[in-house]
């Protein structure tokens, strides 16, 4: 936590560290913590100028340059360069924030209040003595306050900060540069990504946060990153600095063993069929594959990294790690007069509701993924508002100007939607449901399975053929007749039948279990995080992460990934462009840059006659630290984190400094892109660059 970054000066000295960390934090005013912020909703920024230019990945900007882009300007195809401040766009919606100070309110928070208070009743004590904190610190610093739980409730923290929200594009290079490689390298090194995008805080008066107006001016500051081109070597001392959204270090093993031995096989393993059926069409068909490509990579972003998860625990051997640990921290505990609660029992307690709720989580897991996994079934949702709209009573214009905004919503289905698609979804997944989740298989599943001779082929023609959720025009026919017999076609609607099954299945015999186990934890990893700080003094404890700000330090250090790569610390333009493939969308590089690669046409950013483009380092980040800037031993920005290598994604379970890299944007490569290929050079005069 930066607040507490004076425990670890001499440990960061050592390591490398050349300047004193009060330069990067405190609460004056001058540290670097007043140069990091919140880019939109969950990523990380930097502020890199004195007129409030802002770095950040690509894949944070993509859903503001989405909202501006339109075929006549389509910025994912050829990026966008703003060629002076009039021509900044506008991002509504989109906001930055800074993390002024942070101080620790846990006395404030915990006061009088008994480590084994419980439940609700604890809950409403501290909530309401968050609440009137907050409004307080609000009343007497001008800034908004967050006061959130750290080490599952042991501490408490307040971060006051300031949000602006008039927020504009200034620079965004295509898909063939910032998102170079797509689903197919995600995860992966070596990686060729300019992951990166640029945009401009402007305020109102006095320099303060102001909703949107053209009168608005760029945001003032001294306090931004110094850009260092030099470079770096292995082994060199790096930072990464940002808002690292979750991680789960201290839990049990028998919460680790949810992850490991059910959720992580269970997604994995349903998803690879979808995908497969996916892959199958959309490689049949281009108009599917246009339909589905964004969909596929959301999906195959989580199964990808589930599978490195699960590499890297059983690699490190980690369940058992932790069970070790277990048996260490009783035999600590025994005896011990500072906790007020026996360990033993406490993880007794922790394994035997752990225990009884696996078949449960089970369900749940192979309800979200293959059930819901199956479109049709998972568009039964919208058909059942519109039922709901039916049930109100309402009637005439009222009830068609509801089911007309229902409607709407099945624009963007319908658009990447392939029925036959999904049909051979349904076809593969729900024998693996009937197979694995026998007890929780709905009456109307058994039924309509039963009614097309046991045929899960059958049963698919049925509900494709009958349910109007595949034709919009059906669809639309019932929004516009409003005629009561309507809701009975709804209800007589095979896929809704199926989705009110499974729903009802979830909501009365799966997740209430689930609730009250996850409220009893609250509890007992509260406790068992408690026992851990109290009675092990070999380790240094950091608080899990939760999207405050953090700082982690490493060394710029290599690895040898999984595959025929081989072991590197670095990549190049050389080698994106050896990984051209015109005929592959994730692969293409945009002919200017290759225009500038065969002229050797580098500029100041050349080095050994290419650019480099990522470097690995043993930061340990999580989601929520893309964009983050990454700092050398003097603070300076030398790079833009972006992802982390697939041999060590458990890193958010468990941090092994041999298999876990973060994965960064050399700037020199943001810097030649902006200036040789997005001609943007007047940027770079606002920048503070040194070498």
């Amino acid at each position: 936590m930066p607040a507490e970054l004076k425990k670890k000066e001499t440990d960061m000295k050592k390591t490398g560290l050349d300047i004193p960390v009060d330069m990067l934090y405190n609460t004056s005013g001058t540290g670097l913590n007043n140069a990091v912020i919140i880019f939109g909703k969950g990523c990380t920024g930097e502020v890199i100028s004195s007129k409030g230019l802002v770095l950040t990945n690509h894949h944070c900007g993509y859903g503001s340059v989405q909202a501006l882009s339109s075929p006549e300007h389509d910025y994912f195809a050829n990026g966008y360069w703003a060629k002076n401040n009039a021509e900044e766009l506008p991002c509504p919606g989109l906001t930055v924030t800074f993390i002024h100070s942070m101080e620790n309110v846990t006395d404030k928070i915990l006061s009088g209040i008994s480590d084994t208070l419980k439940g609700p009743e604890r809950e409403r004590i501290v909530a309401t003595r968050i609440k009137s904190l907050e409004k307080g610190y609000k009343i007497s610093t001008g800034y908004d306050a967050n006061i959130k739980p750290y080490y599952n409730g042991n501490q408490y923290w307040v971060a006051l900060s300031e949000t602006f929200r008039d927020i504009r594009l200034v620079g965004f290079p295509p898909n063939g540069i910032g998102a170079f490689g797509g689903d197919t390298d995600n995860w992966m090194w070596p990686r060729h990504t300019g992951d990166f995008s640029m945009f401009r805080i402007y305020a109102g008066k006095d320099n303060k946060p102001a909703d949107y107006s053209k009168n608005n001016k760029p945001y003032q500051t001294k306090n931004f990153f110094t850009i260092n081109t030099q470079g770096y070597k292995e082994g060199d001392f790096s930072m990464v600095y940002g808002f690292p959204y979750t991680t789960s270090e201290y839990i049990t093993s028998y919460q680790l063993n949810h992850v490991y031995s059910i959720m992580d096989p269970i997604r994995i393993a349903v998803r690879t069929k979808r995908l497969n059926v996916w892959n199958e069409n959309m490689n049949r068909s281009r108009e599917v594959f246009i339909k589905y490509t964004s969909k596929k990579a959301g999906l195959a972003n989580g199964w990808k990294k589930w599978q490195g998860e699960m590499h890297g625990l059983e690699v490190n051997d980690v369940l058992n790690k932790k069970r070790a640990y277990e048996q260490q921290l009783q035999g600590w505990g025994q005896g011990k007069t500072d906790i007020d609660f026996n360990v033993t029992d406490l993880l007794a307690e922790i394994g035997a509701k752990s225990i009884a709720v696996n078949d449960v989580l089970n369900a749940e897991e192979y309800i979200r993924e293959a059930v819901l996994g199956i479109e049709v079934i998972q568009q039964g949702a919208a058909l059942d508002n519109m039922l709901q709209a039916f049930r109100t009573g309402r009637s005439g214009a009222q009830l068609q100007d509801t089911l007309q905004k229902l409607y709407k919503g099945w624009g963007g289905f319908y658009k990447n939607y392939d029925a036959f698609t999904d049909k051979q979804v349904f076809e593969t997944l729900m024998p693996l449901f009937f197979a694995k989740c026998s007890n929780y298989i709905p009456q109307a599943f058994e039924t309509q399975y039963e009614q097309h001779g046991s045929s899960f082929t059958h049963w698919a023609d049925y509900v494709y053929s009958s349910s109007m959720i595949p034709d919009a025009e059906r669809v639309n026919k019932v929004t516009m007749s409003l005629l009561p017999m309507d809701s009975m076609q709804i209800i007589a609607d095979p896929a809704w039948q199926l989705y009110n099954a499974i729903n009802t299945v979830r909501s009365q015999r799966v997740q209430p279990k689930l609730m009250r186990y996850y409220e009893q934890m609250n509890d007992l990893n509260r406790l068992y995080m408690e026992a851990q700080l109290k009675l092990d003094k070999t380790k240094d404890f950091y608080p899990d992460a939760n999207q405050t700000l953090r700082l982690t330090y490493g060394k710029i250090e290599g690895i040898d990934p999984s595959g025929p790569a081989g072991y590197s610390y670095q990549t190049n333009l050389n080698e994106a462009i050896a990984k051209d493939n015109p005929e592959v969308d994730e692969f293409r590089v945009p002919a200017r840059l290759k225009e500038l690669h065969a002229k050797k046409d580098f500029g100041k950013w050349q080095v050994n006659g290419t650019v480099p483009i990522a470097f690995t380092a043993s930061n340990h980040t999580s989601g929520g630290n893309s964009g983050s800037p990454v700092l050398n031993c003097k603070g300076q920005l030398i790079g833009t984190n972006f992802d982390r290598v697939w041999d060590g994604t458990m890193s958010d379970l468990y941090f092994d400094p041999k298999l876990c890299r973060n994965i960064s944007l050399d700037v020199r490569y943001t810097l030649f892109i902006i200036d040789k290929f997005g001609g943007a050079g007047w940027l770079l005069k606002e920048m503070r660059i040194v070498k």
